[in-house]
């Protein structure tokens, strides 16, 4: 699959640096327009309850474990805060990074006060920091809480950081939450829906929601919706707390090959278990994102009766 071709490139990458844009989409999405996002940004998020506790590995206590599993596995790329990078990525230099540029902690509820995630860093330390670590940064991601009494500034730096990574070429992804006192259901599909299109408003190439449910909802007709509302912004949809393999491997098709997502972003179904586990959790992800492989076939390699050979899209 030629991406030059097929991908439309957005009107706000300059022309010089169009061929840079397709470039960085192909490197994180293995040439498939795809993307499997190793989500490792909870270390902020979700402090330390998503890696220390029952049914937990102890591995994922270390914030290692993440590096471990994203040089080990086949993902597309992984999204993590600067502070982790810096500290671990001078170890791990062949893993594609994500900056997420803006986190909260879970401490401060709904009921205390709305949601409010400001950005920790700016485009130009981004850029220096790529320059002085020399690590393949291609995307950036920032998450906004729709229903937020805050949304006005949160939409105002997501809009910004969108404009100014395409000028430099880079893939920008937002997370996008119904969250706050004005929202009475966060899964509900047409407030889903809705937050998938303010991705697409925003200019984001990728948007990462959750996935809908509730009482007589079938998630994976209702999240056709969503992935209409987002139009040209790919649909990433987001894997939620721990449930069993099977399950999760079944849902993820759904979501891609009947509802028409763009991809996932995985993070505790992947980090709470031990390395060999995670790495292999990973690969029968990218098997169904990537190569378009069915559950069973997806299981085997979790299982590790067979082996991931990712197509190779860029060949006739």
């Amino acid at each position: 699959m030629d991406l030059s071709v097929s991908v439309k490139v957005p009107l706000d990458v300059p022309k010089d640096m169009r061929a840079t844009y397709v470039q960085n989409l192909d490197l994180i999405t293995k040439g498939s327009g795809r993307l499997m996002l190793f989500a490792g940004d909870q270390k902020i998020e979700h402090l330390n309850d998503d890696f220390f506790g029952p049914g937990i590995s102890p591995d994922d206590n270390d914030p290692e474990h993440l590096f471990r599993i994203a040089s080990s596995a086949e993902i597309g790329c992984f999204a993590t805060q600067m502070g982790l990078i810096a500290r671990y990525g001078e170890d791990y230099p062949r893993v594609n990074y994500l900056i997420k540029l803006n986190s909260k902690t879970n401490l401060v509820k709904i009921e205390q006060a709305d949601p409010y995630s400001g950005m920790f860093y700016s485009m130009d330390q981004v850029d220096e920091f790529r320059e002085s670590s020399e690590l393949t940064i291609p995307a950036v991601g920032y998450t906004i809480y729709p229903g937020s009494e805050f949304e006005a500034s949160m939409l105002f730096e997501a809009a910004e950081i969108v404009h100014d990574a395409h000028r430099r070429g880079m893939i920008a992804v937002v997370w996008a939450y119904p969250r706050g006192k004005a929202v009475k259901d966060e899964s509900d599909p047409h407030l889903v829906a809705g937050a998938a299109g303010l991705g697409c408003c925003l200019g984001a190439d990728f948007v990462k929601i959750n996935y809908p449910h509730g009482a007589d909802i079938d998630s994976k007709e209702a999240f056709k919706e969503a992935v209409r509302a987002a139009g040209r912004c790919k649909v990433l949809c987001a894997g939620g707390s721990s449930v069993d393999v099977k399950l999760f491997l079944q849902r993820l098709w759904e979501q891609i090959y009947i509802s028409g997502a763009s991809g996932n972003a995985t993070g505790r179904n992947v980090h709470q278990k031990r390395l060999e586990e995670a790495v292999r959790m990973c690969n029968a992800i990218s098997a169904i994102v990537i190569n378009g492989a069915d559950v069973n076939d997806a299981m085997g390699i979790y299982t590790g009766r067979k082996e991931l050979k990712l197509k190779d899209y860029n060949k006739p």
